[in-house]
């Protein structure tokens, strides 16, 4: 188990997943969530 998380197989896995989850946060676009309803939408971005 060792040798395995070890193994370069697995670091470039886990190295993959943890640019992606990065990605994931940090080119998310900035719209509302999908619960807010349009007048609650409407109102934050008269703030």
């Amino acid at each position: 188990m060792v040798a395995f998380l070890k193994s370069d197989l697995f670091l470039r896995f886990f190295g993959g997943f943890v640019l992606g989850a990065v990605g994931m946060f940090a080119f998310q676009p900035s719209e509302p969530p999908a619960l807010v309803s349009s007048a609650m939408a409407a109102s934050d971005a008269t703030l």
